[in-house]
């Protein structure tokens, strides 16, 4: 299933700006290869093409506090980030959004952050409370640093690198999502992670273009690293089935507010607390789950009938820039 989606208007400005004005390429960058001035979140991914698989495991062992050992490793890779368009992203493990990890409150998280990267970087979890002198401190390539902290409140929480500018860092791809499950959280059938953010493109190979990200002059806006994946590869579920959406808006400017198209809410949980429940006496639904940026939240619904369903930020013009996808529903089993 292919979205239909053509762009006119003001995503040609920045043509018109020229592509170059990026961080580390300099005045003659406008001479380089350039970006699609249009994104075409409908146009056919390039050769070997995989989605980022946006189902999210459920939090690892038992009942009691568990420690969790991961290893970050900062990485410069270059990455198709929407059709026919390449970039170079600076990456925590080699993905842009960074892996997800998933605990429960009491959980301790150790972290080794590795710097394998050109220049410095860092890491600053939300899901954290602590002092950030020491462990959100910048490293240099070939360094490393570990950041422990334990998970004391629920939510899904943002993490990105923290060097300045700290903007141009996150919009290169440095940024990431921690579930920590409220207590007593129910099961569902399926569950998604979409973790939402912005594009500044650069010329074709580059980084992202700084001059852009300062004038808050957006080429896209995307799930999970690439514009529309999920347009080409829809998401699965069943008819009658219980599907959970936890979504972040990692920035580093633009909001979201995801919807999808033929499909009501009735549990919204968002920021740390539940706003809507199936059991609510006034019986309410939600149609979107609003978020600023680097704020989550979930969101559950039931797909009343087999059948495709549009999700998108129903920011308009951040749809049709790339912030789109669908679920493929089947039969109920």
């Amino acid at each position: 299933m292919v979205f239909e989606v053509r762009v006119t208007g003001s995503a040609a400005a920045g043509h018109e700006h020229g592509e170059g004005g990026g961080a580390g390429h300099g005045q003659g960058a406008a001479e380089e290869e350039s970006a699609p001035a249009v994104l075409d979140p409908a146009a056919e991914p390039g050769e070997g093409f995989v989605p980022h698989d946006a189902l999210l495991p459920p939090a690892a062992g038992g009942p009691g506090p568990r420690l969790h050992r991961h290893t970050l490793t900062v990485t410069e890779t270059e990455r198709e980030v929407a059709p026919g368009i390449r970039q170079t992203r600076w990456t925590f493990g080699g993905t842009a959004p960074g892996p997800a990890l998933r605990g429960r409150v009491g959980d301790t998280f150790e972290i080794t952050l590795v710097n394998d990267g050109s220049i410095g970087h860092s890491v600053d979890f939300h899901a954290g409370a602590l002092a950030p002198e020491e462990p959100m401190r910048t490293i240099q390539p070939g360094e490393s640093l570990t950041y422990r902290f334990t998970a004391t409140r629920s939510g899904v929480w943002m993490y990105h690198c923290s060097t300045m500018p700290m903007s141009v860092h996150i919009a290169n791809g440095m940024y990431g999502a921690v579930v920590i499950d409220p207590p007593g959280l129910p099961g569902a059938d399926r569950e998604y992670l979409l973790v939402q953010s912005d594009l500044y493109l650069g010329p074709q190979g580059g980084t992202a273009d700084a001059d852009k990200l300062a004038a808050r002059r957006h080429d896209g806006v995307v799930f999970n690293g690439y514009a529309g994946q999920y347009a080409h590869a829809p998401l699965a579920a069943r008819a009658g089935e219980r599907v959970r959406i936890w979504v972040l808006a990692a920035g580093p400017d633009r909001p979201g507010s995801f919807h999808v198209v033929g499909g009501q809410f009735d549990t919204v949980f968002q920021e740390g607390a539940y706003r809507l429940r199936p059991d609510d006496p006034e019986q309410g639904g939600a149609q979107v789950l609003g978020l600023h940026p680097a704020a989550g939240g979930f969101v559950e619904l039931t797909f009343p009938e087999p059948g495709t369903y549009p999700f998108v930020s129903h920011i308009m013009t951040d749809a049709e820039r790339g912030a789109l996808g669908a679920f493929e529903v089947g039969e109920a089993r």
